[in-house]
């Protein structure tokens, strides 16, 4: 962080705002897969009305982003069936889901409270650098001896 006094150079700051845009834009994706992903490992399957129920969003909007899925290549689903990761969205989900372990393990180990720490870790694991999860990591590791 700058001091008080002044600001980071332009280009530097406009690196790190650029950073935080694509890391939103992927949020909603890793979201997704992760979540159609659990769905199916405990319930067999992953419906629309299951996807739209937990992630709190209407069946009309969950169906949009699920289009959007399979236009990308992470999903296949056909009309009235199941919802199905790709070899790239079973990817992209374990990825998420081993970044969503690391932040609320590290969370944990640094005295949050598990309630805080289930809340935080949600959305915190898409904007940190794998330099920062490693640190994470090592932290757990040194609060588990």
């Amino acid at each position: 962080m700058p001091d008080e006094d002044s600001l980071p150079e332009a280009h530097e700051q406009a690196a790190r705002f650029t950073q935080v845009r694509e890391a939103h834009k992927t949020e909603a994706t890793e979201d997704y897969v992760e979540l159609i992903d659990d769905l199916i490992r405990v319930n067999g399957e992953a419906r629309l009305v299951d996807v739209a129920s937990r992630m709190g969003v209407t069946q009309p909007t969950a169906s949009k982003t699920l289009a959007r899925l399979q236009r990308d290549g992470f999903i296949n689903s056909e009309p009235y069936r199941s919802i199905f990761l790709t070899d790239q969205g079973k990817t992209l989900a374990n990825e998420s889901r081993l970044r969503h372990e690391i932040v609320f393990n590290f969370l944990l180990a640094i005295g949050v409270s598990r309630d805080a720490a289930v809340r935080d870790s949600e959305g915190m694991e898409h904007h940190v650098s794998e330099e920062t999860l490693k640190v994470f990591e090592k932290v757990i590791r040194q609060n588990s001896k």
